[in-house]
This record gives structure tokens, sequence and C-alpha cells, in this order.
């Protein structure tokens, strides 16, 4: 397989059309019907939730791309939020997109997200939206991301999942061959690797191809980052998608 963290890196169209659709959720919406079998309009409304957390959380975004998180965010909300990315030309596209947005309180970080450069138990919330089917070993990068939850503290993002329908892994493995995807994860391995990593409360859904998901680090819970309550789908929406809880 080709070397993914240096093609992610140092990519400039890849990364910058990716960004370019999902600045645009009507293209988003299209795509992601003609090619993964998904309603995006779920992606955008779990993305809103960021909107919930009270001043201070302690937020990781990883990666951040282009900054597509921070449509979630309010200027007045002054989180502590670092948003972090393995590639130079999606932080600098990040960094505009927030100036943008006037979210002056966001800190940003190259890193890659098997070896991150922060402590035990840093965040209360991490976030890795459409990122994990990138990354060349998954299991790995969840117990990293893992590791610097504070106890209590939440991971929740999405990925495109395999095994989801023919097109759908057709298109997997031609992105595998162009060097952008890595090896994935069908929807039963992802609720495993969320497990081995210690966390609990592990939740895993998909609509089409884009799986969504959560688990928590063991331990109290913390302010801002509950889950979904009354037994309702938390994307709010009615799916065909399988839903597991640990």
């Amino acid at each position: 397989m080709p070397d993914l963290r240096e093609r992610w890196r140092t990519s400039f169209i890849e990364a910058t059309t990716y960004d370019w659709a999902v600045e645009h959720e009507h293209v988003a919406g299209v795509l992601g019907r003609l090619i993964w079998g998904t309603d995006t309009s779920a992606f955008y409304r779990d993305i809103a939730r960021l909107s919930d957390l009270p001043a201070g959380t302690k937020v990781l975004d990883i990666p951040c791309g282009g900054g597509v998180a921070f449509r979630g965010l309010r200027p007045q909300q002054e989180l502590d939020y670092v948003a972090a990315d393995l590639s130079p030309v999606m932080l600098r596209r990040a960094r505009s997109e927030a100036d943008r947005r006037g979210l002056h309180w966001i800190e940003f970080t190259e890193a890659d997200v098997e070896s991150l450069p922060f402590e035990d138990r840093s965040f209360d919330l991490v976030v890795t939206y459409t990122g994990l089917h990138c990354f060349p070993d998954p299991p790995a990068a969840i117990a990293e991301m893992a590791r610097v939850l504070q106890p209590g503290g939440e991971l929740r993002g999405t990925s495109v999942i395999k095994r989801a329908g023919l097109r759908q892994d057709a298109f997997v493995r031609l992105m595998q061959i162009g060097g952008v995807f890595g090896p994935g994860q069908t929807l039963a391995e992802l609720e495993t690797s969320l497990a081995d990593a210690g966390l609990v409360k592990v939740t895993v859904s998909r609509i089409g191809a884009l799986a969504y998901f959560s688990a928590r680090r063991r331990g109290g819970s913390r302010a801002g980052t509950a889950g979904p309550s009354g037994g309702r789908d938390r994307l709010g929406t009615d799916t065909s998608s399988q839903h597991t809880t640990r």
C-alpha cells in the first residue's frame, strides 16, 4: 500500500478537492448519494451538535481538514479547541476558515493521529470526521485518540466503511488503489476497535457506507458531551442502519 502519511502530508489536489466538496453541502449531498449511498444531511447535523458545548470545553478535532467542523461552532463559545491535521495545506485552509467565521480561539497543530503530541487525559471531546478510513492503522489511531481523552470524555466521528454494498466497496477499493484510503474497517471492526481501545458506551450506526460512532473513556460523565437520550437515533433521522452498543 502507498505511504498514506506522506501522500496526505504533501497532497494538494486530493486535499483541496475533498475540502471543496464538504464545504458545499449540496455537492456533498449529491456525491454522498451517488458514491456512498448516504444522506449527508445527517453528517452536517452531527457537526451542528458542537454548538451545544459550553465555554471552556477541551476539544481535539483531528483531522480537521479545511475546518468543516467549524460550521458547528459559535464565535462566542470560547472553547479550548485544538484543530490538528497532518497536512500543512489543510491547516492553512482551516486557519482561513476559522478567520472567516470569527473563531479566533482555535489553536492549530500539525500532528499525526497515530502519535499525538498531547499528554494523556488532555481533552473532554475528540472529534474525527471522515478521516478514519484514510489512516494507515485505524485501530492504532482510535487507541491514540482514546489515550488523550479525560475520564468520561467522548470520542465521536464518522468514517467510510467496507461491506456496505457492492458499489460502495468498489469505490473504497478504487480509493485504496489511488493511495488515498487506508485498509479501512467494517462496521463490526470499527465497533471492536473502539472497545479494544478501552472505551465504553460504544455506539455505531451507518447510513449507506458512512458510519457514525461514539464512545467514552471509562470514568465520570463530562459536561457538554452528553450522548443520545430517550431512545432516539442520535442523528435525528430514520435509517436502515445497524446500531449497536456496549
